[in-house]
């Protein structure tokens, strides 16, 4: 199968460029990024908007490949995407990739009803016909039956809380060969911190790290995220983490890319049990230790 093919280089500068040539792609829908308002309604691109497709195109960097791995592989593709909000990134990703990939399908995942049925005037009125989006919950989609049994990409931008852990379940459960999350807002460990802290003084004096109530925040963020890379290592995952730079202009910046490798790092799940174990977060072990 041929790859998709890497976007066109900018034209070189003159006196005379139209700056708006030089950032779109070939074929790329004008409607389309006015909808979204990444352009003005006009159709003109000012420094915030400038600012906003550089940071699509960024993630969209991120993706690619993986978009690559799969169609490379097969003739079909099929992504869900969490928590899709307005759908920003689905749409761009079909407008700039799979627009012309007959077997690829873009499920939007929203429990908002206003921002899914936009999201379906929208892709009615752009002719994107393999693109759907369900008004269910995270978990709720993992039985859905208006999904697949498997499906090959898993998005999950800023889905709060536990949507995320949610999300890790949904693509366990669907075999996603690729998982993409940048999670949002991890208060479940913290609280369970929280909840159990006197107790801890006790037990480790590692219960120093998260004394203070702004370290408990930021330590159980942190935790939740290393908890999230075990349990996928765990189920034959190979994971990366790094930093979303330029998507948005937050702390929420962790990006976490996770390819099934089908090998499980050999001592992944003891390690997170003894994490937990050593935290006093024994009642997490259902969330996270999953089968």
């Amino acid at each position: 199968m041929k790859p998709i093919s890497p976007p066109a280089k900018r034209a070189s500068k003159t006196s005379f460029s139209d700056p708006l040539a030089e950032v779109l792609r070939p074929g790329q829908s004008i409607e389309l990024l006015k909808d979204l308002h990444i352009l003005t309604r006009d159709g003109k691109l000012n420094q915030d908007s400038r600012r906003k497709l550089k940071q699509v195109y960024h993630l969209c960097n991120f993706i690619e490949p993986l978009l690559n791995d799969v169609l490379g592989r097969q003739d079909t593709l099929t992504l869900a995407d969490h928590g899709a909000g307005k759908s920003y990134l689905g749409f761009i990703l079909y407008d700039l990739y799979l627009k012309d990939r007959a077997g690829s399908h873009i499920f939007g995942i929203e429990t908002r009803d206003d921002l899914v049925e936009k999201s379906r005037e929208l892709a009615a009125r752009l002719d994107f016909p393999r693109m759907s989006f369900l008004n269910v919950t995270v978990a709720e989609s993992i039985q859905s039956e208006l999904l697949p049994a498997s499906i090959d990409i898993v998005t999950a931008l800023h889905a709060c809380n536990t949507a995320t852990d949610d999300a890790i379940q949904f693509a366990l459960a669907k075999q996603a060969r690729h998982i993409v999350l940048v999670p949002c807002c991890q208060a479940e460990v913290a609280a369970v911190l929280r909840k159990h802290k006197n107790e801890s003084f006790g037990k480790t004096p590692l219960s120093e790290i998260w004394r203070h109530p702004i370290h408990t925040r930021e330590f159980g963020s942190q935790l939740t995220n290393v908890l999230r890379c075990l349990q996928l290592e765990s189920h034959g995952y190979q994971v990366t983490v790094t930093e979303l730079v330029g998507w948005e202009h937050s702390l929420k910046n962790e990006l976490i890319v996770a390819t099934r490798t089908d090998a499980p790092r050999r001592n992944a799940r003891e390690r997170l049990q003894q994490i937990l174990q050593e935290l006093n977060l024994q009642e997490l072990e259902g969330r996270f230790l999953t089968l």
